[in-house]
């Protein structure tokens, strides 16, 4: 099994070449790469831009690229090895699900970021259409499912052990003093689409109604966070089979 898909790789290595911004991509650009397995993104990334590249992974095992050494870290247990305002890019594909201090590794990532640093991450999108009916009908969402006690797997969706919806994924971004973010998705799912037909409309009306009780009798929608509570029913993210995210510190 794949450590992740092409697809992926190749949204969130253009989503990063696009915030450095054309006019520092012939500097140099320190870059690690968080979960960097194969080396595949560092691969896509040195295509697109001038980097010099960091990795590090759970093991040193997977890697393949002969000029890039990996540090070994438990992200569960220890913090990101690298000091303060190290980088200019850090990528972090496909971990966050794997990680039972997702909003601490986020906070390391945002220290060992340089000021206006680009931060890219992905991770799959629980909130597609098929995941939320595989929910209702399971109650697992879509790549997440019963696991094995005592035997997880970690590199793959056996190791998924924490399903982060869009909103609290920006909210942790925030949190950690992120901003200027860019939200897309990797694809548009097909077997999601027959359910966008049966529940677009009813979900669009409801989530109406609730979001006014949620702004009128609980204040918890405002001016700052409305527009990540309505882009959780939109189309990309009904749809998306993976969240592909960048921002700025």
């Amino acid at each position: 099994m794949a450590l992740s898909t092409d697809k992926i790789l190749n949204v969130a290595a253009n989503l990063a070449a696009k915030m450095i911004g054309e006019n520092t991509r012939s500097a140099s650009i320190k870059h690690l790469d968080i979960g960097s397995g194969h080396g595949e993104l560092i691969e896509i990334l040195r295509s697109k831009l001038n980097l010099i590249s960091s990795a590090c992974d759970y093991t040193e095992k997977l890697m393949v690229l002969k000029d890039v050494s990996v540090d070994v870290v438990d992200l569960n247990v220890e913090k990101i090895p690298y000091t303060n305002n190290q980088f200019q890019l850090v990528t972090c594909t496909e971990v966050l699900e794997h990680l039972e201090h997702y909003r601490e590794t986020i906070r390391e990532i945002h220290r060992i970021l340089d000021t206006d640093g680009v931060f890219v991450l992905t991770t799959p999108n629980i909130l597609n259409l098929k995941s939320r009916v595989r929910f209702l009908v399971f109650g697992f969402y879509n790549l997440f499912g019963p696991l094995h006690f005592k035997e997880s797997e970690l590199h793959s969706a056996g190791g998924h052990i924490n399903p982060i919806s869009l909103y609290y994924v920006i909210h942790s971004l925030v949190d950690a003093g992120f901003k200027e973010f860019e939200i897309t998705i990797d694809k548009r799912q097909g077997t999601s689409w027959f359910w966008m037909i049966l529940l677009y409309l009813p979900i669009q009306l409801f989530s109406y109604v609730i979001r006014r009780r949620e702004k009128a009798r609980y204040l918890t929608i405002d001016e700052h966070n409305e527009k990540y509570v309505l882009h959780m029913n939109s189309i990309d993210i009904l749809l998306g089979r993976t969240l592909v995210i960048g921002c700025r510190k």
